[in-house]
């Protein structure tokens, strides 16, 4: 008798009924219901998904502010995949808050809006963190109204799909999460590509990696198998990785990193893994990397490559690109290498008339190139005529010889740099022998040096000098002794720890002016005596006495003047020491024997066109190194002709640079008396807007035009007064062409007019009043060394003519 089988469906029901209810309770857990909100603190609580896999919440990054973000919270590195404030990390204190009304919302302490999730419809009932690591808000009927996964930033896990126009935008390095310069994109038409970016005008450059899915392409999927790919209209797929990776064994997770490297990675699920420890847990990168090779695969006309300006990139370990510097060159930033390098010295002069040819050296770097840089080729030459022609062209930043023969020359500056044994050839990097720190090593140099002192000594031992020097010899070195075992004397001036700055006694400042006698100049902020330094044998010194400075203790005065101290340009006065005894606050420069610029542009007889084109060269290249190439970048604040000074050989120094920080921040804003024309002052100072290096642009820009026309700025006492503005006068002669009137009788600059016009243009651009208008210092110089073309510039401004 067979047994009667009970009727399964009362049973089966129980159990799916048992499971929805389990199902419904967890989700009910898990949810965050409208008012619920995190805050920014170390140690703060966060939205946990069901299984525990991922959470939502702030994390800090590094010793700054937090950011509001997914990460995988079951292994150590907590590795993020998803942040909402990626370019504004917020203080703690911050909160992100699911309100009443169903809004998604972060703002920060004192409640200003930071982020907010973007729902086109009402009716969210609560917020979940799902096992996919997916964030969601969704409607009581659970319709996801709004979801990460629809705006992944750099990262995306399986079940993520990205359609067209969707991407992944790189973070800038390893720590920082800020939008960074390249980008992974799904391109209206379905070709899938990999793009450097323009990280200021957040827009895409070019392509160095394309799917070649245009025309087909719709969907970038990363299935659960381990899988990603392009899913084209008709059913087909564009594989991109292929790995057979069990979800059961291993998270995984696919990133365009900060370095343009597309990477799939997995790390070992726990539960799953052995006993052994013999090897660390860590994500593991899957192959295929894309593109195989970052640093030759980049290849753009506009933009760096994968490195910055000046540098090369070189594949390391685990294909990582190394961004490095060549010979002559540092590090703008040494903490972030992506920004490029800068020369360490000062780059070759185009002037005809004071040739520089001899004062460089050509490095040699092998299997490297910087392509796109090119402004010039000849073939079939000689590696010595490759150098030579390179030596004797003063725009030629390097040079790249071929094997077969054919001459590049690279214009500065250097982009697209790589080193790689594919490239072939050698570089030869322009390198000033004086100012360098590096040294030429070539063995050609050596044998010469050691054939002139063998020839030297030659001639010495064959004549009855040699004898005499012989006795020269003799006699130093008994003064010398003598000398050296005389008890020490006490240096009578303590010198600044790390730095050659003497610390004055206000006593012995006092004598050295002979009691604050003979006044070079003044300001709303200062008195300049002259004086002379008895322990220097009376060497001429200038002495300033600050008046107004922030109530600031000793340790933050000398912190400045350190940093002024630590600048070292032949076109910057050279700060020798200071004084600080109470409210007396001094600092002590080298004297300028000639005086200001504005004694000698304005002081009778016009000086020469080529002095004139010498002092706005240095006054450039002084800002450039304050702004860019010292240690700690210094914004002038008050650039104009009183402040820039002329040494014996009329070199212009610029002076007061680094002096804004000690000073009250109302007299930084009124540096000048006439508020009401075009003076030296910027229109950001009126506007209350951003005080960057732009300022000195512009306050540069007006002093090029009063080196042009050796006039002052502004002059009541004229017969035309549509010649009163000096920025206004030079603009409407540009307009009409007429610039001839501009410079009087003045025959040398009128047969140089190309060179006047050149001028004119940049400090046109110089002046204008967008701030973001005007170029940097580093563009001024080039453009007016002739290495970079002028555009036609605009109008500058209608700003001040209205006030």
């Amino acid at each position: 008798m067979a047994l009667a089988l009970p009727n399964p469906l009362p049973s089966s029901l129980l159990l799916l009924l048992l499971m929805m209810a389990c199902s419904t309770s967890a989700q009910t857990y898990r949810n965050q219901s409208l008012g619920s909100s995190l805050t920014a603190q170390d140690g703060g609580s966060s939205w946990a998904s069901p299984s525990g896999d991922f959470s939502f919440g702030f994390q800090r990054i590094g010793n700054g502010g937090y950011l509001l973000a997914i990460w995988f919270s079951q292994i150590p590195e907590k590795t993020i995949v998803w942040a909402a404030n990626r370019n504004n990390l917020v203080p703690r204190g911050s909160k992100v808050e699911l309100t009443t009304d169903g809004q998604f919302v972060l703002n920060d302490p004192e409640g200003k809006e930071i982020w907010r999730a973007n729902i086109t419809r009402s009716g969210v009932a609560y917020a979940a963190m799902l096992d996919s690591g997916n964030l969601v808000l969704a409607t009581q009927n659970s319709v996801y109204l709004w979801e990460s996964f629809n705006l992944p930033t750099d990262t995306i896990l399986p079940t993520n799909t990205i359609g067209r126009l969707g991407k992944l935008v790189a973070r800038y390095s390893e720590t920082n999460y800020s939008n960074g310069r390249f980008q992974f994109s799904l391109k209206s038409d379905g070709n899938l590509v990999l793009q450097t970016r323009d990280v200021i005008l957040d827009t895409a450059n070019s392509e160095y990696w394309s799917s070649e899915t245009a025309g087909s392409g719709f969907q970038v999927v990363f299935n659960e198998s381990g899988s990603i790919y392009v899913a084209a209209v008709n059913g087909s797929i564009k594989m991109i990785s292929s790995n057979a990776v069990s979800m059961q064994d291993f998270y995984q997770r696919a990133i365009l990193e900060y370095d343009g490297v597309f990477r799939h990675y997995v790390y070992p699920r726990r539960l799953n893994i052995s006993n052994s420890t013999s090897s660390p847990l860590a994500w593991t990168p899957l192959s295929p990397f894309i593109p195989s090779n970052i640093c030759t695969d980049t290849s753009e006309r506009i933009g760096s490559g994968a490195c910055g300006f000046n540098s090369y990139c070189q594949l390391g370990d685990n294909q990582r690109p190394r961004c490095l510097c060549p010979e002559g060159y540092a590090y703008i930033d040494p903490d972030d290498v992506w920004k490029g390098c800068k020369a360490n010295f000062i780059q070759q002069s185009c002037n005809e008339s004071l040739p520089e040819k001899d004062l460089f050296y050509l490095h040699t770097m092998l299997e490297t190139n910087w392509p796109e840089s090119d402004y010039e080729h000849s073939e079939g030459q000689t590696e010595d005529w490759c150098r030579n022609a390179c030596l004797g062209d003063c725009f030629c930043a390097a040079a790249i010889y071929a094997d077969d023969g054919v001459c590049w020359k690279k214009k500065f500056p250097l982009s697209n740099g790589r080193k790689d044994p594919k490239q072939g050839g050698k570089a030869l990097i322009k390198i000033r022998k004086d100012d360098s720190t590096f040294k030429p090593s070539d063995a050609d140099s050596k044998k010469k040096d050691r054939s002139t002192l063998i020839l030297i000594g030659s001639v010495l031992l064959s004549s009855s000098v040699f004898f005499n020097i012989l006795l020269l010899l003799a006699a130093f070195l008994a003064v010398f002794r003598f000398d050296y075992f005389k008890p020490k004397v006490v240096q009578r001036y303590p010198v600044m720890p790390g730095m050659n700055l003497r610390s004055f006694t206000y006593e012995e400042l006092k004598k050295a002016t002979d009691g604050f006698k003979e006044e070079l100049g003044h300001g709303a902020f200062a008195t300049v005596f002259k004086g002379a330094l008895e322990s220097d044998h009376g060497k001429p010194v200038a002495v300033k006495k600050l008046n107004n400075i922030v109530t600031q203790g000793d340790l933050e005065f000398k912190a400045e003047v350190s940093a002024i101290g630590r600048t070292n340009h032949k076109n910057l006065v050279q700060l020798l020491g200071f004084s600080n005894e109470g409210q007396h606050r001094l600092i002590v420069y080298e004297f300028m024997s000639r005086g200001s610029l504005a004694n000698f542009l304005f002081g009778g007889s016009r000086p020469n066109w080529y002095q004139r084109i010498q002092i706005a060269f240095g006054t450039a290249r002084g800002l450039l190194y304050l702004h860019e190439e010292c240690s700690t970048q210094i914004i002038h604040c008050d650039i104009k002709p009183q402040n820039i000074l002329l040494d014996d050989s009329l070199t212009p120094r610029i002076s007061d640079f680094g002096l804004a920080k000690l000073l009250k921040t109302d007299q930084t804003r009124t540096m000048t008396g006439i508020r009401g024309t075009k003076g030296y002052v910027a229109p950001e100072w009126f506007r209350n807007m951003p005080v960057t290096v732009k300022v000195d642009v512009y306050s540069f820009g007006i002093l090029l035009l009063e080196i042009i026309c050796c006039r002052k700025s502004f002059e009541a006492d004229v017969q035309n007064e549509d010649q009163m503005i000096l920025a206004d006068w030079v603009y409407d002669c540009y307009k009409e062409r007429k610039l001839d009137l501009l410079l009087g009788n003045d025959e040398e600059a009128m047969s140089d007019m190309k060179r006047v016009e050149r001028y004119v243009m940049i400090a046109i651009w110089c002046i204008q009043e967008d701030p973001s208008l005007r170029p940097t210092m580093k563009k001024v110089i080039q453009m007016m060394e002739g290495a970079v073309e002028v555009p036609v510039p605009p109008d500058p401004s209608s700003f001040n003519r209205s006030i």
